[in-house]
């Protein structure tokens, strides 16, 4: 009897294939980009991902599933180190520098600010959508900035009368001028990296000056 020494190709149960889900969440993001939330279609989406309808269905339960999954998975990818700039032992003038690049650098990316456009095009109708959306993002921000200032404010580092306050004040210093260009169009490509490190070197002076004791 002859044998064969054949690779056997995994098969994957349903709503289990990562390549396909991967797929389908590529697929999506380019529709939601081009046409929007409301007019893009789960028949646009599954063209562009390459699947059929019930297949996407297996994954997703429809398409505002998918869109806060997609959200939700690049804004992980955008989010990971945040925490961690306010972290070590560097002086607390350099933790927050680091802190206001990469939240800038967070906010003004074509990523977030695609996500941003879409969610306020459909947030009128659907608040609840936005409203997800700004929990698990610019509130997740906020609660990480605002953890560590209490820390400082309990190491003397810094004397504030409202943390919640300071800490919104900050993020908005850390992108000044930046993100609402690039939100309204007025701005086609994401700051350079200088004119980041810019802003925030200048945000973090301006911070410390309100706040800043004995640094």
């Amino acid at each position: 009897m002859e044998h064969t020494n054949r690779t056997r190709i995994p098969r994957h149960a349903a709503g289990e294939n990562p390549d396909k889900r991967a797929a389908i969440i590529e697929g999506a993001a380019q529709v939601f980009l081009q046409a929007g939330f409301d007019a893009a279609s789960v028949n646009d989406i599954c063209a562009a991902a390459g699947v059929s309808k019930s297949t996407l269905y297996v994954y997703f339960s429809g398409k505002e599933d998918l869109f806060e999954t997609l959200v939700e998975e690049k804004r992980e990818l955008l989010f990971q180190g945040l925490h961690d700039s306010l972290r070590g032992p560097a002086p607390l003038a350099a933790r927050l520098g680091a802190f206001a690049r990469a939240m800038a650098h967070i906010v003004c990316s074509d990523e977030v600010i695609g996500a941003q456009r879409i969610v306020i095009g459909v947030a009128e109708r659907r608040p609840d959508i936005g409203i997800r959306y700004y929990e698990a993002g610019a509130e997740k921000g906020h609660a990480v900035l605002l953890g560590a200032l209490h820390e400082e404010i309990a190491a003397g580092s810094l004397q504030i009368p409202d943390p919640a306050l300071a800490a919104y004040q900050f993020v908005e210093l850390a992108a000044a001028g930046h993100w609402r260009r690039r939100l309204f169009g007025q701005a086609a490509k994401a700051p350079p990296p200088e004119e980041i490190a810019a802003t925030a070197e200048s945000a973090v002076t301006v911070f410390l000056a309100a706040y800043g004791k004995n640094i």
